[in-house]
């Protein structure tokens, strides 16, 4: 995306005053002074959104589940953890493409005042991870089983304004770029019978003041901070720019951005800035919501092809893609915007490729969109085709366009390492997917599908090396003769 400089509004008026001609005719340079500018406003305007998109989709899901009372998917205040003590089904509809794989423990840090303590039990032989989210989407950190070997212990979790040392009786300390963090915990099910042990695992949970964690009396306070409600049809319009200058007062952006910020507070995007988009022009209002425009076409087709993006390798065939680079630490996706971005509409808060990686499959080998009204389906893997990981793998299935969950009479939502699977003698293993039963005797291979439209997503947990370089695709989904 080509990054150009912005003419003020003050510049410009400035400049139109200095040139003037005449009250009523403006000057042929005038106008096309005029042009130029609203052109830089939809530019810096287009590269803004792009930019801001991740934190306006964290920043709704923060507001939804941790600020906004009323709201259906309210988990609970922030710098407290909410357990998801059953595993997720088709009802679930918080974020698209959940996993039924793990159960989730959610929290939003609140890091103004003071870092926050993570504390873990010991999880031996049971894969589980913690993943730390910054409002930029950032994976700035990991505690589990891959980072941290599953070993007991207290982390804690700093915002980017906190000056000190590392306190006594942590194990490390994670810096994050903002003051509001998302930490998602994922522990391993194996079943529904296996509920019960890891709900006995998420109550071993602590997340806890510093203050409170080093026996102190006295709590840090922050100033005071007033949540604006998140408006979707504003976060489309020329009020993302007002939800944007309130997201920066709340985060460091590197030394490297300082020119980006420039620009952007050429069309009024400042920290704390107030409702500046209030006070645009017609002309003004309509170019920058023309960048608005073509930033979410650039970020819908990257979403759908993403092999073109900077820093990001795509593998395709048989109707599965897999892609890696659309998740990462600030340094690495800071590199590509629009690849953030894209990660974020395609499935926010996606893992790095180390610790899970996911190919999707929306079509068929045939090249045809897979449709559980229109076909049966098989995919038939060799023994040297089964993933190859150090966790656990599953395929979940997903109804279109909602990529949701689909409900079926036997409550199966994903297949995978989990299951009671019956493998061929030669050690290769065939799945059915499709609407209606394929038998008895092949229904333990069964993954149901919709009457309608789906998707498939493949999750490895801790994938071997091997599948990580070329990256891993599953076999075909071949049509059932």
């Amino acid at each position: 995306m080509s990054l150009r400089g912005a003419i003020t509004g003050v510049a410009l008026v400035a400049l139109l005053c200095a040139c003037k001609k005449n009250e009523s005719t403006p000057a042929p340079e005038d106008a096309q002074l005029a042009a130029s500018a609203l052109r830089d406003a939809r530019n810096v305007a287009e590269e803004a959104y792009v930019y801001a998109y991740p934190m306006m989709e964290s920043y709704r899901t923060m507001y939804v589940q941790a600020v906004d009372r009323t709201a259906p998917g309210y988990l609970g205040p922030l710098n407290e953890i909410t357990h998801k003590t059953e595993l997720l089904g088709p009802d679930f509809g918080d974020i698209v493409r959940p996993n039924n794989d793990t159960l989730y423990s959610l929290a939003w840090l609140n890091l103004r005042a003071q870092p926050i303590v993570i504390t873990v039990p010991e999880i031996e032989g049971r894969y589980y991870s913690i993943q730390l989210v910054d409002m930029f989407t950032h994976n700035f950190g990991y505690v589990g089983t891959r980072a941290t070997a599953g070993e007991a212990g207290s982390y804690a979790v700093a915002g980017p304004h906190w000056i000190g040392t590392p306190p006594k009786g942590v194990k490390a300390v994670f810096r994050s770029e903002s003051d509001f963090v998302y930490c998602i915990v994922r522990i391993e099910v194996r079943g529904p019978e296996d509920v019960s042990r890891v709900n006995a695992l998420q109550r071993a949970f602590r997340i806890t003041p510093l203050h409170a964690f080093l026996g102190r009396s006295t709590e840090p306070v922050a100033s005071g901070v007033t949540f604006p409600a998140y408006d979707g049809r504003r976060a489309r319009s020329a009020g993302f720019i007002d939800l944007l200058s309130f997201l920066l007062a709340h985060v460091k952006p590197p030394e490297e951005e300082r020119e980006l910020m420039e620009r952007f507070a050429s069309i009024g995007i400042e920290p704390a800035a107030g409702a500046t988009s209030l006070g645009l022009d017609d002309s003004r209002r309509n170019a920058v919501e023309e960048g608005v425009g073509r930033a979410l076409v650039a970020i819908g087709k990257a979403a759908d092809d993403p092999s073109a993006l900077e820093g990001v390798r795509v593998r395709s065939a048989g109707g599965w893609s897999g892609v890696d680079g659309l998740f990462g630490d600030g340094d690495t996706m800071r590199k590509s915007y629009l690849a953030r971005a894209s990660g974020a509409m395609v499935g926010l808060y996606g893992n790095d490729a180390v610790e899970a990686y996911y190919p999707s499959a929306n079509r068929d080998a045939e090249g045809e969109a897979l449709d559980g009204s229109k076909h049966s389906y098989v995919m038939r893997f060799e023994r040297d085709e089964i993933p190859e990981v150090d966790a656990f793998w599953s395929i979940t299935m997903y109804r279109l366009p909602e990529q949701l969950m689909v409900e079926n009479p036997i409550d199966r939502y994903s297949i995978g390492s989990h299951s009671e699977l019956a493998f061929a003698k030669d050690g290769s293993l065939t799945l059915y997917i499709q609407h209606a039963s394929p038998g008895k005797r092949r229904e333990s291979n069964w993954l149901p599908a919709p009457d309608g439209p789906f998707s498939l997503q493949l999750r490895m947990y801790l994938p071997s090396p091997e599948m990580l370089d070329p990256l891993y695709l599953p076999p075909p989904v071949d049509r059932a003769e």
